[in-house]
């Protein structure tokens, strides 16, 4: 029972998303895959199969590589789904970095081409929740640091009397 508490508490102040993870394996194998498809894997399904790796990594510099080759190559997609997919990646990227503002703008270009893709939308969701919990977190600091500093003041005006 302690154990399920401290995992729910975990959860909640580590963000506890649904998105998976990437071994570093995988990527490893990822990358193999892209090399030796040498000058014909620029814009191939190998280069997209290593930026989703890259992006669900748990490696924060995978992470950064996956976004910049992301980054590199949407500007050059013709392709609707492509593009649609190339974003969705980019605010997985981004969402584990933190940028949660970026994250959602990307969803949000993402949603203009694919508005019930929901892979995108549950996402979104999870962003907003996340920036509504670290809020309410702030607030309850915040909150916190007055108490702290009222009680303090209250003790010394009742300590001078």
């Amino acid at each position: 029972m302690m154990n399920h508490f401290i995992e729910s508490v975990s959860s909640f102040f580590s963000g506890g998303d649904q998105l998976p993870w990437c071994s570093r394996d995988i990527i490893a194998g990822c990358e193999k895959v892209v090399a030796e498809a040498g000058d014909n894997a620029s814009d191939s399904e190998a280069i997209m199969r290593l930026s989703w790796a890259l992006v669900h990594s748990r490696q924060h510099d995978d992470v950064q590589r996956g976004i910049a080759m992301l980054e590199a190559s949407i500007g050059h997609t013709n392709s609707p789904l492509l593009k649609r997919e190339k974003l969705y990646l980019l605010a997985v990227g981004y969402y584990r970095n933190g940028d949660f503002s970026r994250s959602r703008q990307l969803l949000e270009e993402c949603l203009e081409i694919a508005p019930d893709w929901r892979q995108a939308l549950t996402l979104k969701k999870a962003i907003e929740d996340r920036i509504t919990k670290d809020g309410v977190i702030g607030i309850g600091i915040t909150a916190t640091a007055v108490g702290l500093i009222a009680g303090g003041i209250a003790a010394a005006l009742v300590r001078r009397n």
